[in-house]
């Protein structure tokens, strides 16, 4: 699908035009809007507009290109990244600036540039020109990259609290998980940081001149975005670090009881093993009440052994692990 508005020197708004009447004399500028176009829209890249055979390369080809800008000619061209909502894919959007014209490429739908498309006809303020609609268009995008980013606050906070007192296995993997859309966010914010970085600076775009002051408002958005990405991601690095400091104490816990268990029943296995040989001339066989005082003698040894490791503090570490596990309610 192609969209077109274009607006006149009485300025006035026009849309659904065709291609041929944007090059009306009457037209001071005009956007063309490419949406998920089929392959003989593409073709109009080149016949009608005639732009570089790079820059159309970069738009056609499938793989997703990194944020940049090209300077041609008579236009600039550059590579925007919109996310998914949900998935946090990405989306390339391509788009070319002239004096007299802008053209958005989108490969595939963006919701947030429908949207701006429908607040042209409300808004007189759109009326100032192709870099301001430039302006518009990576304002909407970057605006679309705030909401995953706050749900990914959420998500750490509830892993934080964990009031569904959920397992620690659980919460590891939740974790994980949250890591690895950081991750996504970040291949996508940072780039686009370094872009807006180098409109803001670059000496080759005085079209700039008035809208500056707006590009470099988008900018601090994604200084923003990146220092709480950044400050997430360490945040998601303390609590990993805690719930497997936790998980490692709770296994030590669970090791030392079963060192405890097998150094008691040692020495009872040993005896028991000793008075379960089979030969026939040992001392202590015939005895009346032999048995039980090896019963008994293996409940002495038992107690002994129990009191001792007491009386070394073993069993007091394992209460003071179980308390920190309880304090981050990690069940």
């Amino acid at each position: 699908m192609i969209r077109v508005c274009a607006l006149r020197e009485d300025d006035v708004l026009l849309y659904d035009l065709s291609l041929k009447e944007t090059k009306l004399k009457n037209i001071k500028w005009y956007w063309v809007d490419f949406v998920n176009p089929t392959p003989e829209e593409a073709i109009l890249l080149n016949s009608f507009f005639q732009f570089h055979p790079l820059s159309i390369e970069d738009t056609l080809d499938e793989l997703i290109q990194r944020p940049k800008i090209d300077f041609y000619d008579n236009y600039i061209f550059l590579v925007l990244h919109a996310i998914h909502q949900e998935s946090l894919a990405q989306y390339e959007v391509d788009v070319f600036v002239g004096e007299r014209f802008i053209v958005t490429y989108q490969q595939k739908t963006v919701r947030n540039l429908n949207n701006l498309w429908d607040r042209i006809r409300k808004e007189e303020s759109f009326t100032q020109g192709p870099f301001y609609i430039l302006h518009a268009v990576i304002d909407t995008l970057v605006d679309d990259y705030f909401p995953p980013v706050y749900q990914i606050e959420d998500r750490l906070n509830s892993i934080e609290d964990n009031s569904e007192n959920e397992t620690i296995h659980v919460m590891i993997e939740k974790l994980f998980d949250i890591r690895a859309d950081l991750a996504k966010l970040r291949r996508t914010v940072n780039p686009m940081s370094d872009l807006l970085y180098r409109i803001n600076h670059s000496e080759r775009l005085n079209h700039l001149k008035e809208h500056r002051l707006y590009f470099q408002d988008v900018y601090d958005h994604l200084l923003k975005l990146v220092e709480m990405l950044d400050s997430y991601r360490d945040f998601s690095s303390d609590i990993r670090d805690s719930y497997l400091s936790v998980n490692s104490n709770t296994m030590n816990s669970i090791m030392m009881t079963l060192t405890v268990i097998t150094t008691i029943f040692m020495p009872l296995s040993f005896i028991a093993g000793v008075y379960g040989m089979n030969f026939e001339h040992m001392p202590e066989l015939h005895w009346e009440f032999g048995y039980f005082m090896v019963l008994g003698l293996m409940a002495l040894v038992a107690m002994l052994m129990f009191y001792y490791f007491r009386a070394k503090g073993w069993f007091r570490l394992g209460r003071v692990r179980e308390r920190k596990k309880r304090k981050i309610n990690i069940r």
